[in-house]
């Protein structure tokens, strides 16, 4: 066979391919959608998922499902979904915590910049410093006291070793020279209960899971670790006021699909998800659970995972933090 007729082969092959793929991201969606979120159910990337599939599905004309798939960090449901098809059929709510994974564990299966399409950003989420309200502390400086006193005996529990809390964690810990025992949870649901319950002192948690439990007076807030103060939490100091200089930890959510999922697709992903996170009824519901609203771009949402990837590596360096 001549080199020509193996090009012209080669080039109608790809034209059906193509043709193939536009016509299927034509006729997108014609059945239900899953939204893979990596953690349990009960925690802020569930509470978020849902807020947003509930009206997803409205605009979309199709079911969008959630479905957990929690582990390591939450790399398992991260590894599920970048070996979906890139149909637009298997989304994943994906997180600061993925941009740390990168860094802590010596072997993924898969590259969170280079296996993942950006959708946008959800919401920002501060993270709250809280303690059992047994736990005679009524500030960092008392806790950190109490820390002092007994060094090794207190605990915070965090949603998985290579998680933004287990960071935090760590951070606090060298800025205010205590010693710590880390207890890893696969997501906020069981931290939270365990925590309620006494097995745990302390967490570094997102403000969702536990703002309820906050207002009913069970968990006592001392710090948020943003730069800034919490609307939801408004008398609550950040850790940077409570001494820790330069103290700026928080937590994001945001949607992602397979590497190779049609540009049409995630761009119509995109506005129909940026408008809901824009309206009304979704900034009040996001107001109720403490966080912030963003619905950027994919772009922006992809030069953010760039520079978390690179901000977190070299935290994971200073705190020695790796998983097999």
């Amino acid at each position: 066979m001549s080199k020509s007729r193996i090009f012209r082969q080669a080039g109608i092959a790809t034209a059906l391919t193509l043709a193939t793929t536009l016509a299927g991201a034509q006729n997108w969606p014609s059945r239900p959608i899953s939204l893979i979120v990596p953690f349990p159910p009960g925690g802020s990337s569930d509470v978020l998922a849902r807020s947003l599939t509930d009206k997803l599905s409205q605009t979309l004309g199709q079911p969008v499902l959630v479905e957990s798939r929690p582990g390591a960090g939450a790399t398992v449901g991260a590894d599920f979904v970048a070996k979906a098809k890139p149909d637009g059929y298997t989304l994943l709510m994906g997180a600061v915590h993925h941009t740390i994974a990168t860094s802590v564990y010596k072997k993924l299966p898969y590259d969170f910049e280079k296996s993942f399409e950006p959708v946008t950003t959800i919401a920002l989420v501060p993270n709250v410093l809280v303690v059992n309200v047994k736990n005679s502390a009524t500030d960092v400086k008392s806790l950190v006291a109490q820390a002092k006193a007994a060094p090794g005996r207190l605990s915070y529990g965090s949603n998985g070793n290579g998680t933004v809390q287990h960071l935090i964690g760590t951070q606090f810990a060298s800025q205010t020279g205590v010693e710590l025992l880390h207890v890893p949870y696969k997501g906020s649901a069981p931290l939270t209960t365990d925590l309620l319950g006494g097995q745990v002192d302390m967490s570094f948690d997102t403000i969702t899971p536990v703002i309820q439990h906050i207002r009913a007076g069970k968990l006592r807030p001392l710090a948020v670790t943003t730069a800034k103060r919490s609307s939801t939490l408004p008398d609550v100091p950040t850790l940077a006021e409570s001494g820790l200089k330069d103290f700026d930890q928080g937590t994001w959510f945001g949607v992602l699909a397979p590497k190779g999922t049609p540009r049409d697709i995630v761009v119509r992903l995109n506005a129909e998800m940026v408008k809901i996170i824009q309206s009304p009824d979704f900034r009040k519901r996001m107001e109720e659970i403490g966080a912030e609203p963003v619905g950027n771009t994919p772009e922006q949402m992809a030069a953010q995972i760039r520079g978390d990837t690179a901000k977190y590596a070299q935290l994971v360096k200073d705190a020695k933090v790796s998983v097999d």
